[in-house]
């Protein structure tokens, strides 16, 4: 009986299957493809969960004494033989056969995005040809119901890039690249995370994904291509020196202000994203100045330095400034 509690529990727990991080909510072809695959493996389990069950009963109510020789080799037979052999066909058909779709290629003159894993973000390129590109971090926007190509690397150790609701995970190895393809399918706003073990933050290595129309998707991909604003008032202007003095443009790219720093994220645009620090802040201006301040502490090892030896006032008009790059 406990035995059939904690299974009933099982079943129980997988109406909770849903949300941002679900891969049995499948909002992508390939999230569909695995989704489906899910599912049938699943059903053969509960066919075979369901056999076994009868089994259990029939000894338990079975009168003992011998059997008739038939019924034993029809049982050894086909139950120890036959039955294994069509079920583990059935399991391998089901695995094996969407891969191929799995791992094409999109169509030529997709929407093409390289993303990179570093401990512990996700550096987001658009190449727009000619040697242009859009870098962003922590956040991928996408047009609904049109093929996407990612090319996907490392720059220090082994990651996984994984958005359950879109697509299965494929690791991103140092000194190679990999490659994913799939189709969004719902627009919304999704959640993916590194799946590989990748160092004392990982567990803090998340990445926002949004589906939006195609309309919406050129809109935000044309402010992306534009330089930060200038700081037009005196608090930004501010925040916008102590930034530079302090040594930050050294890691990061603002573009309109500086395009020396190419170590850390690139925040021209910083102020319109969902969240920081790899998705594990909201974007607001006491997050920023959070993370300012106690960058070790919110993301242990992280390569950032704190730097809560500026001044109080410096911290928080960095933070309003970057609050307003949107």
């Amino acid at each position: 009986m406990k035995q059939l509690k904690a299974e009933f529990l099982f079943l129980c727990t997988l109406v909770s299957c849903n949300g941002q991080y679900s891969a049995l909510n499948p909002a992508g072809s390939s999230a569909k493809i695995i989704a489906d695959m899910f599912w049938w493996l699943f059903g053969i389990a509960i066919l075979i969960w369901i056999l076994f069950v009868v089994l259990e009963f029939y000894t338990v109510l079975v009168r003992p004494g011998p059997h008739k020789l038939n019924r034993t080799r029809f049982l050894v037979i086909g139950g120890g033989a036959l039955f294994p052999v069509i079920v583990i066909s059935i399991s391998i058909y089901f695995s094996l056969s969407p891969l191929p779709v799995l791992v094409k290629a999109a169509p030529e003159g997709s929407l093409t995005v390289k993303v990179s894993g570093a401990q512990w973000w996700w550096r987001v390129k658009y190449p727009l040809g000619k040697e242009q590109e859009v870098e962003l971090a922590n956040e991928i926007w996408l047009p609904v119901n049109e093929p996407v190509q990612f090319f996907l690397s490392s720059e220090d150790v082994i990651h996984s890039f994984w958005i359950p609701s879109l697509a299965g995970k494929i690791d991103m190895i140092p000194g190679r690249t990999t490659k994913l393809s799939f189709t969004p399918t719902k627009t919304g706003h999704y959640r993916g995370a590194c799946a590989e073990y990748c160092g004392t933050s990982h567990a803090l290595m998340h990445l926002d994904v949004k589906v939006v129309e195609r309309k919406v998707f050129n809109e935000w991909l044309e402010k992306q291509k534009q330089p930060a604003a200038r700081a037009a008032t005196p608090r930004s202007q501010t925040g916008e020196k102590a930034f530079v003095t302090s040594g930050c443009i050294s890691c990061h790219t603002v573009r309109g202000l500086s395009t020396m720093g190419q170590v850390g994220p690139d925040l021209t645009h910083i102020g319109s994203r969902h969240r920081i620090g790899a998705g594990i802040l909201k974007n607001n201006t006491a997050s920023l100045h959070r993370w300012i301040r106690e960058t070790g502490i919110i993301k242990p090892e992280v390569k950032m330095p704190a730097f809560d030896m500026l001044p109080v006032d410096e911290q928080k008009a960095i933070s309003e400034w970057m609050e307003g790059l949107k």
